[in-house]
């Protein structure tokens, strides 16, 4: 099989084995650098669950999730930066969970919660060559470096009995320091056009972490997210279309007795190679919390949280020495949020990737006498 970027290069010798250059080959090397990108991302900076924050990003997998990639080390290297604000109570949950407020304590708030956050992770990733189950078996793991800020503002009343305390003001808070880990093995198996994959992944809760912090890049507590995905990818035409699905179980978090409800989220991205270098497309998610949060102020329910993401991808491949570079832009507008801040945010993924074996043909020189 022959890289995009190989194609064209040198003429076939008679009577020499010489490689066959097919679009269809080009977009699979193409697909093996775009499933580089589908990285185990953490969520310090996305809002839902404990205080806002949720261990599951959504939008970390996209087009191209389940294709089976070259065996081999790769690297992705992903820029993330996001922008939300939440009024009501996703925004009393940060003043709750920060002035550690009791339950015995009746509370009134009319707050409104900004944040920004901006990240740099690395993720190596190992793809075995030897089959595990008849699937291909791969290894990562997923570490950050970056700057998270949040802000909040507006009145909180506080009733105990007959007495109410009324506060208003505004405070902020921001952190540049590294998050979490975040390990992940996927298997994956390929049957012509369809691809299938299975996944775990979780969180190591070795970040900046603290209790009564605003803004943290860790969460503070242990997490195991599981699920599976499809790939449809035909690279006789370059249509593509992914759907990942999984669950997320969270551990207590033990400075604050929390625990947050299960999750449940859905990634997709559709895309169409317009040429063997490029392709353009949506993405999109669905996140929905379905079991309520252990631990909470009674003032906020079941804090069960919801929303619904969509926006345009590209991406193009180029050389990289031996290696298939891999650069990818995506971008999500989230609509339907509820108990967790919404806004926007944008991926910019490079990945470096081996380039997948080629295709050998041998061709043979006609002889007359």
């Amino acid at each position: 099989m022959m890289s995009a970027l190989d194609l064209g290069k040198g003429k076939q010798r008679v009577g020499r084995s010489a490689t066959k250059p097919s679009l269809s080959s080009a977009f699979r090397n193409a697909a093996i650098a775009s499933a580089v990108v589908t990285l185990s991302v953490p969520a310090a900076t996305a809002y839902a669950d404990e205080g806002g924050v949720s261990y599951w990003l959504p939008g970390r997998f996209s087009s191209l999730a389940a294709t089976p990639q070259a065996p081999g080390w790769s690297m992705a290297a992903v820029y993330y930066h996001t922008s939300v604000s939440a009024f009501g109570t996703a925004a009393a949950a940060r003043e709750i969970h920060v002035g550690r407020i009791p339950a015995t304590v009746n509370v009134d708030l009319n707050l409104q919660l900004n944040g920004r956050g901006d990240l740099v992770l690395l993720n190596p990733t190992y793809t075995f060559a030897t089959p595990v189950l008849g699937g291909q078996l791969a290894i990562g793991v997923t570490g950050l470096f970056g700057r998270s800020r949040a802000d909040l503002a507006g009145t909180l009343t506080a009733t105990v009995g007959p007495l109410a305390v009324t506060r208003t003001g505004s405070f902020g808070d921001s952190i540049t320091s590294v998050g979490d880990l975040y390990p992940q093995a996927t298997l994956k198996w390929n049957a012509g056009v369809h691809n299938f994959m299975t996944y775990v992944t979780g969180d190591v809760p070795v970040g900046a972490y603290s209790s009564s912090r605003l803004a943290n890049l860790g969460i503070g507590h242990g997490a195991i997210d599981g699920g599976a995905g499809y790939t449809y990818f035909n690279p006789q035409t370059g249509r593509e279309f992914s759907v990942v699905a999984g669950l997320t179980y969270n551990f207590k978090n033990l400075d604050t007795q929390y625990q947050n409800g299960i999750d449940l989220h859905v990634d997709w991205g559709v895309s169409q190679f317009l040429s063997k270098q490029t392709l353009v497309g949506l993405v999109g998610y669905a996140y929905q919390q379905i079991t309520d949060d252990f631990g909470q102020h009674p003032a906020l329910g079941g804090f069960r949280s919801r929303v619904f993401a969509v926006g345009p991808q590209i991406g193009f491949l180029f050389p990289v020495g031996d290696m298939q570079g891999y650069l990818n832009l995506k971008g999500y507008g989230e609509f339907a949020a509820e108990n967790r801040p919404s806004g926007w945010n944008t991926w910019l993924t490079f990945s470096m990737s081996p380039i997948a074996p080629t295709r050998t043909v041998a061709s043979t020189r006609r002889i007359t006498k």
